[in-house]
């Protein structure tokens, strides 16, 4: 769906909403917190990768490009369907406000797993045929994905490259005799997968029917143990033991002296071109099969990335290579349509990555928290934007905008003090009220931001692993009414959301209602 010429939204990850099953899921939370979204004049539900996570609990190191986290199935629906026995939680219950992904993850796969075999035991003629027609039509990631967990669980976790040599290198015999011993830990897999997407799809469309898009998140490279990197390990930089010989990162700045080394397998671009960047065509078409827009990841990477020799424990030593530029981009829309994309154009903007977000017309991201460290010139303070944008409070990876202003250097409050014409009590709601009338086309705020909660409920540290990132979770009672009421308010006197004759706030028109699934 296309969003209005001026919206707003709110950015909120699947896993940090309510429920009674540990963490967030497509279940009737989502529901409930789309129509709180249509309440407030909303157009936008913006989501992290929805991807299976992978180190340190992060949707941006997963095993997969393509496939969907196991953990946001919702248990709900497969109860109805007579898969699942309404599931206990185990003792000592779970965090409402945390993700104690120690506890949640074994404890809801044990629960997909019952209902596989309820699946298998009970399902219809009908539900069966739904799966294997979305599994023929899925089969260009998910052979591969499948094939990938199963022996991944069969090899207690061992990453790929320490499989037999056969495994390791795809030799084909090998390959067929593993899918035929693992068919059943295949078959687990796929369902899954389909549970997942029949979910995802149900909600897009409640959404949808509320006049509210989806957008989803893309990061730019993919894990070294991945189905990916494993299916095609000739698309990326690896030596003769399939070990990366350059790895992704970032080079020294005033936030690290060490920078930041992410250890991701770069990319054989040039082997990618000679086959039409397929790959990347097949990664965007997913992206569009389950949002309405998404979020590109480090969009600087694809004007020039920085690589570090994979010998290094640091990203001091590394250096700028160029990307694919444009020439991926087109040849992305020659095959798929106009992309509906924003470019994550963050960081070290140079004079390549500018050249490459005009020539796409991708909008780029505006923060307003990074927009007091300097003077009236700023290209993040609003009254320097242009249309083609779209401007943040904060992303997942800063603070809170409480927290920022408590660790704001003195002189970057007094300037935020004076151009939003705030203090810290209410900090964030002069920062989304900035926003939302700039002229920016979109705008979205945290929902931390929303709440104004404080740094404790930030999601994610950049270069940290572990807990508390990802973890955060809120309460219903946490959203109360006036949050509701004061963003609907500022969303439709700035032209974002529907006024009535009154100059009210008005609930958008939509209909249906949520599919079981």
């Amino acid at each position: 769906m296309k969003t209005p010429a001026r919206s707003s939204g709110v950015l909120l990850h699947i896993t940090s909403l309510p429920g009674p099953h540990g963490i967030g899921d497509f279940g009737p939370a989502a529901y409930r917190f789309a129509d709180w979204l249509q309440r407030t004049g909303q157009h936008i539900w913006q989501w992290l990768p929805t991807t299976p996570i992978g180190p340190g609990n992060s949707p941006y190191q997963s095993v997969s490009a393509f496939a969907g986290s196991p953990l946001m199935v919702a248990l709900e629906p497969l109860v109805e369907h007579g898969w699942l026995k309404p599931p206990a939680a185990p003792v000592g219950g779970f965090d409402e406000l945390r993700v104690h992904f120690e506890r949640v993850v074994p404890w809801r796969l044990t629960q997909l797993r019952e209902a596989f075999a309820g699946f298998e035991a009970r399902a219809t003629a009908a539900d069966r045929a739904q799966l294997q027609e979305w599994a023929d039509l899925h089969a260009y990631w998910l052979d591969d994905y499948t094939l990938f967990m199963a022996l991944e669980t069969a090899h207690a976790g061992q990453p790929w490259w320490t499989w037999s040599a056969a495994l390791r290198d795809r030799d084909p015999l090998a390959l067929a005799e593993a899918t035929a011993q693992h068919g059943g830990e295949i078959g687990f897999w796929r369902f899954v997968q389909w549970c997942f997407d029949t979910q995802c799809a149900a909600l897009k469309a409640y959404c949808n029917q509320r006049g509210i898009a989806l957008m989803g998140d893309l990061p730019i490279f993919i894990a070294h143990h991945s189905a990916d990197c494993w299916a095609r390990p000739d698309l990326y930089h690896l030596d003769d033991q399939c070990q990366p010989t350059v790895v992704a990162g970032c080079p020294p700045d005033d936030l690290g002296p060490l920078g930041q080394r992410w250890g991701n397998p770069l990319y054989r671009w040039d082997r990618m071109a000679a086959e039409d960047f397929a790959w990347w065509t097949s990664r965007v078409q997913r992206a569009l099969d389950q949002a309405d827009i998404f979020r590109i990841d480090h969009f600087r990477g694809f004007a020039g990335y920085y690589e570090i020799p994979a010998s290094s424990p640091t990203a001091q030593i590394g250096r700028w290579v160029p990307g694919p530029r444009r020439a991926l981009f087109d040849a992305i829309t020659k095959a798929l349509g106009p992309l509906p994309i924003v470019a994550e154009d963050l960081g070290l903007v140079t004079p390549d990555v500018t050249e490459l977000l005009a020539q796409t017309g991708f909008p780029g991201m505006k923060l307003i928290c990074f927009a007091f460290g300097g003077d009236a010139s700023s290209d993040f303070l609003p009254h320097n934007y242009r249309p083609n944008c779209i401007v943040y409070s904060g992303t997942h990876d800063n603070d809170t905008a409480r927290g920022w202003w408590d660790a704001a250097p003195e002189h970057e409050r007094r300037y935020a003090g004076t151009y939003l014409a705030c203090s810290a009590s209410d900090v964030h709601w002069a920062m989304i009220r900035a926003a939302s009338n700039s002229v920016a086309a979109m705008a979205v705020f945290p929902l931390q931001d929303v709440l104004g909660l404080g740094t404790e409920h930030r999601m994610n540290v950049p270069g940290t692993l572990g807990d508390p990132n990802w973890t955060w979770r809120f309460s219903w009672a946490m959203l109360g009414t006036e949050p509701g009421r004061v963003l609907a308010l500022i969303t439709a006197a700035s032209g974002r959301g529907p006024i009535d004759p009154l100059g009210l706030p008005r609930r958008a028109s939509g209909g249906g209602s949520a599919a079981s699934y």
